[in-house]
């Protein structure tokens, strides 16, 4: 499997000890909406109960909305980030394959490292640099494997090189092995999304149907039973 060279070095030998995001010119991620406005939010969530109920309900149930909305919005993952997590699980199994055979070829976990992220598009390109850069400063690899063990999108591949680290096994065999377990999580994920994809498309039928099911099977059964109650 023929991969592209490593990217060339600047000149007088040294390479660039910016971090990827500041030589690529990128900022910080943008914010997302439901945080920026999370406090405001909250606080609708708190005086909502108190307009719709008053009274002392309103007042000890409103406390509890905001806080409830507070957390609820807290726990939930931006867009843009879900979304860039989507695309790097869908990234990871072909760089993983990238990694296996770069590495049986005979290159070091970091210079493999290196190429692979050569060869990849972004987002996997940017956070594979980020990787490579801290190994290029001099930190210990056990301890950059550990940090990316920790990572939601590169977790499984920083977890994997920590096991293949500390058990001494051949780490080629441990990235075919894992490039192998992505592809059956990531053909797990598929199925199931397209299971429920007949289930969110019948949401909107039955909203749809409800209604009429009301107004002609429910109402004028209970509009008989109170004539048939109050007449004399």
């Amino acid at each position: 499997m023929a991969l592209p060279p490593a990217p060339p070095r600047p000149p007088g030998g040294r390479e660039s000890r910016d971090p990827p995001d500041r030589r690529a010119g990128g900022g910080p991620e943008p914010e997302d909406p439901l945080r920026r406005f999370r406090p405001a939010l909250s606080l609708t969530a708190g005086v909502l109960p108190y307009v719709v109920l008053g009274g002392w309900v309103g007042m000890l149930a409103g406390p509890v909305a905001a806080l409830l909305a507070w957390r609820v919005l807290g726990a939930m993952e931006p867009g843009g980030r879900r979304r860039r997590r989507e695309r790097l699980e869908t990234q990871l199994p072909h760089a993983v394959d990238l990694l296996a055979a770069t590495l049986a070829a005979g290159a070091a976990p970091a210079q493999a490292l290196s190429r692979v992220a050569a060869a990849v598009e972004p987002p996997l390109r940017d956070e594979l640099t980020r990787v490579e850069h801290a190994l290029a400063v001099g930190r210990e690899p056990a301890l950059v494997w550990r940090e990316v063990s920790r990572d939601p999108a590169l977790g499984p591949l920083g977890r994997c090189l920590v096991r293949a680290t500390e058990t001494g096994t051949s780490v080629a065999d441990a990235m075919r092995a894992l490039a192998g377990d992505l592809r059956r999580a990531q053909r797990g994920r598929a199925e199931s999304l397209a299971r429920s994809v007949g289930v969110r498309a019948a949401a909107p039928l039955g909203i749809c149907l409800l209604p009429a099911f009301v107004l002609v099977g429910v109402v004028p059964l209970v509009v008989g039973s109170v004539s048939a109650f109050l007449a004399p």
